[in-house]
């Protein structure tokens, strides 16, 4: 379907209602104790999350997303009292992940600013104490864009690096319809067990329900696994406030995928299964870097970055297993083992998928970019899956339930 033709889908249609006491505010005990609804073939059913394999082809090949979520929310009192909250959103200076997170004196980061018309010219501080030692950590805003700011941190002592500080003195960032704060438990349950690569200000929540157990299970049905990273930014909450989707701003957020990966994409091109969202935006951006890749086999990694509207533009669509064959090989002759770049892909209902078969996911909110990409892989059918779940006890949104739906 053509840009001008999916610009105009208005908002609207994707509404349901949902109450506040579906929302799960906590999650379950253990987490593989989640309900999964398995949807296919016009057929709804549920079963324990823990049977999952049982529901998954041997020799499949899953996506993961390994991010992990990061301490990305620094709560700062100034001298006169006022709390001023400083929202690390992604790396400003070093650009990179892993550099910026191993600075040991200075970094900067695009940030979102709570309280901000308290907060002037003025460094903010605060005390951070990492054992029998104290640091220094200040904090000073370099400039303001429309939607957030760019602030320097330094910190006054060389032996501790920027991750380990936020991992002191920064709160974990829940998402906002959870409406409470953070607690001491939240460290372990808004991480999915396979987490590695520090990024996000947003858990892949389709992980949550992961256990061992379950990953032992899939390994013993023969499905093979294969990992993706793509560090979820705050947009992800960003509600759709225009009346059609076209006066809507997809946010960017920074993909990182190995040559591993990238081969068993290439291999397994026709029983693809992958775990949430961000897996699939990751997965279905390889495509377009592939067809860049292509039209111009020099092409620097930073601009393989995808633009929102760009898979609704194409005019000679390429094979998904040839624009995989282009990342390989534009990555064994650029001598890389990563695969850096980003992406601003929006899915809509309209979109041609080119590589999964199904996806893993939670229950996302009404109106929203998420709900959209559901609604575009599993059609109309989305508000039957919707209504099954509201009718029969399924909890909602992060910390909620499962969903296994066909393509």
């Amino acid at each position: 379907m053509k840009k001008c033709d999916v610009e105009k889908i208005r908002i609207a249609d994707y509404n349901y209602m949902l109450p506040d006491e579906k929302i799960a505010k906590y999650p379950l005990q253990k987490r593989d104790s989640s309900k999964l609804l398995v949807y296919g073939n016009d057929n709804i059913s549920t079963l324990p999350f823990s049977e999952i394999a049982s529901q998954i082809p041997e020799s499949s090949l899953m996506i993961f997303n390994d991010t992990r979520v990061i301490h990305a929310r620094l709560i700062f009192t100034k001298n006169t009292g006022a709390i001023i909250e400083v929202f690390c959103l992604s790396p400003y200076l070093p650009k990179d992940y892993s550099i910026n997170f191993q600075q040991r004196t200075t970094c900067a980061w695009y940030c979102m600013i709570g309280n901000a018309k308290r907060w002037k010219d003025d460094v903010l501080q605060m005390r951070v104490s990492i054992g029998e030692r104290t640091v220094l950590l200040s904090a000073k805003k370099k400039s303001k864009t429309e939607n957030d700011a760019i602030v320097e941190f330094s910190w006054d002592n060389p032996n501790f690096t920027f991750s380990e500080l936020l991992e002191i003195a920064g709160k974990l960032p829940l998402p906002p319809y959870l409406n409470r704060a953070s607690e001491a438990k939240d460290d372990e349950t808004y991480q999915t067990v396979y987490s590695a690569v520090e990024g996000s200000v947003a858990a892949p929540t389709a992980g949550l329900h992961f256990t061992s157990d379950v990953m032992e299970s899939l390994k013993l049905r023969k499905i093979k696994t294969a990992h993706v990273t793509l560090h979820v930014g705050a947009g992800t909450f960003k509600p759709v406030k225009s009346e059609i989707i076209g006066n809507h701003d997809m946010h960017t957020e920074f993909i990182s995928v190995s040559r591993e990966t990238v081969q068993a994409l290439y291999e397994n091109e026709n029983n693809l299964i992958v775990v949430g969202t961000t897996s699939m935006r990751t997965v279905e951006s390889l495509y377009y870097m592939g067809e860049k890749i292509l039209q111009n086999p020099e092409i620097e990694c930073s601009d393989l970055t995808v633009s929102q509207w760009e898979p609704y533009s194409e005019e000679n669509p390429i094979s998904p297993k040839l624009a995989m064959k282009a990342i390989l090989d534009y990555i064994d002759k650029n001598n890389l083992k990563q695969l850096f770049t980003a992406t601003q892909i929006i899915i809509v209902p309209g979109y041609e998928f080119h590589y999964p078969q199904a996806i893993i996911t939670n229950f996302h909110q009404p109106q929203s970019t998420l709900l959209l990409l559901i609604a575009a892989f599993i059609g109309k059918d989305w508000k039957r899956v919707y209504d099954y779940a509201l009718q029969n006890e399924y909890r909602f949104l992060s910390y909620g339930d499962s969903s296994l739906l066909w393509k």
